[in-house]
């Protein structure tokens, strides 16, 4: 095997039986007649493939006679005080497509945040769930504040044979809702109650620290999916479920993650979980103080820049740093640009915010790299002040003619999009990121819908999944 041995440097190894397995795996050096083709060869096409061991004949036997996906997914389950839970190696998107599956049959009705991931909205189509929209309130400054219980509640009371709730908490700007205000509301409705699903993808730390928000299954929610590689240090795509309760269908849950799965997984994304999670319980606390406070003290040095505004307080994460230029007439997409050029690329630029994803990985050089640049930046493009004018995609109200399944397999066509306005829309738009969409199959093409994709694709949104990013046309259902 070339290259270094790896190392276990925090003494995880014990505490986490799939990173053990990994570690074991390239101490041994074998020589297997196994998939992955490139048998580990570095010297064939390069590092890309460095690391990369299945969990079948990998991490595990090829008839897992270990178990130490099981032990590793136990040991999940209890840190964050669930019954169960799956790892996965397909992202967010995995569970979302498994909770839909199981949450209902075809032509049954779910209360859905708006504000979802495109992945959600795509698992209604598999689903075959009739969505009943409910929309986050936003604030004063056009940022989303979470679906309100009372706007839960009204929307169960005009749907009381609804049989799940789905929301997004955290939003993608780290704003926090009242999670177990919902709770309240959902298990509450009808005789017995009915579950509620999270989709906490930027959520996997909270709990872990005194001075962040309490978890989703701590607040009671039946089902969270939280993807591990977003705000802790697993690989790409390495994401994990929880279940707990009894208004969960478990085995038709399983079922679901299964069938959605691949059937090669890669080991080194479920190691990694498996390390991340370890990483969390014997140093998660004084990890998280450290990254807190670097954040603390660059909101504080970003918020004396005249006219920027930083996101903080009650009711956001405290590591997730959003900065608001509409105050100082700096362009975000310029500022970007200056960003990428000194090496800090950001999660989302759009005109009018930045946002900067922080994690327990990141130090002070990185963060005091990262403020002096936006402070220079900022400088640089200052213009004339902006003011709000629209909340974006956070308060649309979509219009509903159609099931999601029935549009995205009716005949469709491209018209151009103004021609569209008043047609059911076939297929899904969003602005990316964060990927929520404003218009998805089903949906009535409202002129509002339109004008926020037009404005989102001005300010420099990139937009995703249409068949013409350049929104000339969209595609319609035909005859309707």
């Amino acid at each position: 095997m070339a290259g270094a041995m790896p190392t276990d440097p925090r003494g995880l190894r014990p505490f986490a039986p799939l990173l053990d397995a990994w570690l074991r795996f390239q101490e041994e050096s074998p020589r297997p007649f196994t998939i992955p083709g490139h048998k580990h060869r570095t010297d064939l096409v390069g590092d890309v493939i460095a690391g990369d061991v299945p969990y079948y004949a990998g991490l595990d036997t090829m008839k897992l006679a270990h178990g130490v996906l099981l032990d590793a997914q136990a040991r999940a389950a209890a840190l964050w005080g669930a019954e169960h839970a799956w790892f996965s190696v397909g992202g967010s998107t995995h569970g979302n497509q498994g909770i839909a599956l199981a949450l209902g049959q075809p032509g049954e009705q779910v209360i859905v945040a708006r504000t979802l991931h495109r992945s959600m909205l795509l698992a209604l189509v598999l689903a075959g769930l009739e969505p009943v929209w409910v929309t986050p309130r936003v604030d004063q400054a056009g940022m989303p504040r979470g679906v309100h219980p009372d706007d839960l509640a009204q929307a169960l009371a005009e749907h009381p044979r609804s049989v799940g709730v789905l929301i997004g908490d955290p939003s993608y700007l780290g704003t926090v809702g009242d999670v177990a205000g919902l709770v309240e509301v959902a298990h509450g409705h009808g005789p017995h109650g009915i579950p509620i699903a999270v989709d906490a993808a930027w959520a996997a730390h909270f709990g872990f620290h005194p001075d962040l928000p309490p978890h989703a299954i701590s607040q009671g929610a039946d089902l969270v999916v939280m993807s591990a590689h977003k705000t802790l240090p697993a690989w790409s795509q390495a994401a994990i479920v929880l279940a707990q309760g009894e208004r969960i269908d478990l085995a038709r849950l399983a079922a679901g993650l299964d069938a959605t799965a691949t059937t090669s997984p890669a080991g080194a994304i479920l190691a990694s979980i498996d390390a991340a999670r370890a990483l969390l319980e014997r140093h998660g606390a004084e990890l998280l103080a450290a990254a807190m406070d670097l954040v603390t003290r660059a909101r504080t040095r970003l918020a004396q820049i005249p006219g920027v505004e930083v996101l903080q307080g009650a009711g956001v994460d405290p590591l997730k740093l959003v900065i608001d230029l509409r105050g100082s007439g700096a362009d975000g997409l310029a500022v970007e640009q200056d960003l990428l050029h000194v090496g800090h690329p950001l999660e989302l630029a759009d005109r009018d915010l930045l946002v900067a994803m922080v994690t327990l990985a990141d130090d002070e050089g990185a963060l005091t790299s990262l403020t002096q640049a936006l402070s220079d930046a900022i400088e640089r493009h200052r213009g004339t002040p902006r003011t709000i004018q629209s909340s974006g995609i956070w308060d649309l109200r979509p219009v509903q003619r159609m099931s999601p399944r029935a549009a995205f397999f009716a005949p469709r066509r491209a018209v151009p999009i103004q021609e569209a306005i008043g047609r059911i829309c076939g297929e899904l738009i969003a602005p990316y990121p964060p990927g929520i969409p404003v218009l998805a199959p089903g949906e009535e093409v409202t002129r509002d819908a339109v004008n926020r994709l037009q404005a989102a694709r001005s300010a420099g949104a990139r937009i995703a999944y249409a068949a013409d990013p350049a929104l000339a046309t969209l595609v319609v259902v035909e005859g309707c």
